[in-house]
């Protein structure tokens, strides 16, 4: 069994307008007026840095292939969310919300966190993390300070035309439900009926979300497209498995494939029923991971950088310099060609195979 496991990801994107605007936006428009992102390690770009916690990566070789160096993005490059905002038209990448400026507002804040889950507790083993729902209260003072600077009117006029984005779950397993030693949820829960419960949390998530901040007119009256994208754990791409600290672990991460999926299905159906304005979307990272093998990447039992025992880049280590050809960064991350790549294909979903209820909305327009 190979030495590396790709991170897994509930992951939502939302577009705040209406579909017709994007097929008529010219080349070298932005898209749209701003983008909120939530999430874990796989979009932080610095909200960490000045947390004490072990999971934060202000250091080389991280950043080696990014324009500022290291900056707390867990890549050598850009991250999927990077890539997403430059695909919608952005000159500047998202800033993170820790060193925000007021201007900053207006395009969009990252509120993403390395080691943060759907559960509060997630994580800690490492030190301070910025859970889901810390990041929905800091996304609250985002909004209360749009008010102040637009008006309650203009504000929520606004924020109806912005991209959302909240890719949450890999720590959830990674850093809460396979450590015992640090969380009792493996003895309080079956693997299903944690799934269950961490689905019927982020779904409530998604709802306060959609409708709390803005009540009583729902922020998603005008939404056109919603992307729930699960990364899971990429298994179709390769076998890869980190942190499998016996067979039983092991066999348990290959039946968490099975579960997830599932269970997750029928809730975006609710969530559709409920939300009728709102259009949900799953992404099926499986199809896509089994289409990466175009870009013939290397997955082995070595990390493009040299990693720690938590599986980040050892500071100030050489990475490999071929860097184009790997698919994993450290121990859990992706490589920016392997972002870029996920990016792109995660976006169009020109593929019907690649998402669940997208022909629906195809046929909507």
């Amino acid at each position: 069994m190979l030495a590396h496991e790709m991170k897994l990801q509930w992951m939502v994107l939302a577009v705040f307008m209406v579909l017709s605007k994007w097929q008529h936006c010219a080349a070298g428009d932005q898209l749209v007026p701003c983008y909120f992102i939530f999430g874990d390690s796989l979009a932080d770009n610095g909200n960490n840095n000045k947390l004490q916690t072990l999971a934060k990566v202000d250091y080389a070789p991280y950043g080696v292939d990014f324009r500022n160096g290291p900056t707390g993005r867990f890549c050598n490059g850009l991250t999927i969310v990077d890539i997403i905002a430059e695909i919608l038209g952005f000159h500047n990448y998202i800033p993170p919300f820790a060193t925000a400026r007021e201007a900053d507002m207006l395009y969009g804040l990252n509120y993403a966190s390395g080691s943060a889950g759907i559960r509060d507790e997630t994580g800690q083993e490492l030190g301070e993390c910025i859970s889901l729902n810390m990041q929905l209260q800091n996304h609250h003072k985002t909004v209360q300070n749009l008010i102040g600077m637009l008006g309650n009117e203009s504000a929520l006029t606004y924020l109806n035309k912005c991209l959302y984005s909240v890719g949450m779950g890999n720590n959830d397993y990674l850093n809460n439900y396979f450590l015992p030693q640090f969380f009792p949820t493996s003895q309080e829960y079956t693997l299903e009926k944690y799934t269950q419960l961490l689905i019927e949390q982020y779904s409530q998530q998604l709802r306060v979300l959609s409708t709390a901040f803005f009540s009583p007119t729902p922020l998603m009256e005008i939404a056109s497209l919603l992307f729930s994208l699960s990364l899971h754990q990429l298994s179709a791409v390769s076998s890869v498995s980190v942190r499998v600290r016996s067979k039983e672990t092991s066999r348990v991460r290959t039946r968490e494939n099975r579960v997830c999926p599932s269970k997750l299905l029928p809730a975006i159906d609710l969530l559709n029923d409920d939300l009728p304005d709102a259009k949900i979307i799953y992404i099926n990272s499986y199809r896509i991971g089994e289409d990466s093998t175009v870009l013939d990447l290397k997955v082995n039992n070595t990390a493009c950088c040299p990693s720690s025992a938590i599986a980040q880049c050892i500071p100030d280590q050489i990475p490999c310099q071929n860097r184009t050809q790997y698919m994993f960064w450290d121990s859990f991350h992706p490589t920016e060609i392997f972002n870029i790549f996920y990016a792109e294909r995660s976006y169009s979903a020109l593929d019907p195979s690649y998402a669940y209820e997208l022909i629906h909305m195809i046929f909507a327009i």
